[in-house]
């Protein structure tokens, strides 16, 4: 099969897309006093701001170990964030190769996604020194979180191998994408618990369940969630959202890879 073919080729090329993620890491520390520590600082930062407003001004007091519950989400969510934006130029952005040299395209915005996956794991450890630190309890269930990082890679994969495609063809996908991931943000339990949804939901005289379809059309509400189950609750509560949820990641990557395929020997002429 020629995608078989294809996926034969991408792994001849690793090589080069370990060497694009060396590269994508070193430039983004690049004259940075603190370096990789920005890792570590930027999520944290973000958590000391989102844990003041919710705690002092909302009064968010319902949740126990509020920073951590916060963090576990954040984390998460800024992976799949930077991803998304970065992958979504990762075509328009290298051009200059893609005219010049010839390699799969694909290496580009999955060198992207592994860079952000390895920036990801290295602020991991900083979650665990916090829940440590606040006395949240950690069980043997965190010994699946490979699994449920695995279904997030697969998701942004697929999302990003679409998107760098559609913005080849239509520069207006970043300004677009910007207010689509700030919705997409807030339609998240991120600095909320997905318990706070709704059951019962009404709008246009239509009543639902608001917390369950949340679940069911939002991949990256189900996503956050089983972090949480591992990380925070210590044990798995939606297995069947999370077994959904896989499914879904391996339809985005699949559609993804077959759209990024059936378009990327135009991507010459576009760019």
């Amino acid at each position: 099969m020629e995608t078989l073919r294809h996926l034969r080729e991408l792994w001849q090329y690793r090589g080069l897309i370990h060497n694009l993620v060396v590269r994508d890491l070193k430039v983004r520390y690049k004259s940075s006093i603190l370096g990789v520590a920005w890792s570590w600082l930027s999520p944290l930062l973000m958590m000391v701001v989102y844990t003041l407003f919710f705690t002092i001004f909302l009064r968010r007091d319902n949740i126990p170990h509020y920073p951590v519950f916060l963090l576990c989400g954040l984390l998460s969510w800024n992976f799949f964030n930077d991803s998304v934006f970065q992958a979504t130029s990762s075509i328009i952005d290298n051009a200059h190769l893609i005219k010049k040299v010839y390699f799969p395209r694909e290496v580009l915005p999955v060198s992207i996604v592994l860079a952000n996956l390895v920036n990801f794991l290295i602020a991991l450890p900083i979650f665990f020194i916090l829940a440590l630190i606040s006395g949240a309890p950690l069980t043997w269930w965190v010994l699946l979180l490979p699994i449920t990082i695995l279904i997030q890679v697969a998701f942004i994969a697929g999302l990003a191998l679409f998107l760098a495609t559609l913005n080849v063809f239509y520069r207006d996908t970043q300004h677009i994408l910007g207010v689509i991931m700030l919705a997409w943000f807030f339609l998240t339990p991120v600095f909320y618990s997905i318990q706070d949804v709704p059951q019962q939901a009404t709008v246009l005289r239509i009543t639902f369940d608001a917390q369950l379809w949340l679940r069911r059309l939002n991949p990256m509400a189900s996503i956050i969630a089983s972090y949480r189950d591992l990380l925070y609750h210590g044990a798995p509560t939606g297995l069947d959202f999370l077994l959904r949820t896989a499914v879904t990641a391996l339809i985005v990557l699949v559609i993804g890879y077959l759209v990024f395929l059936r378009y990327s020997s135009r991507f010459g002429e576009e760019v």
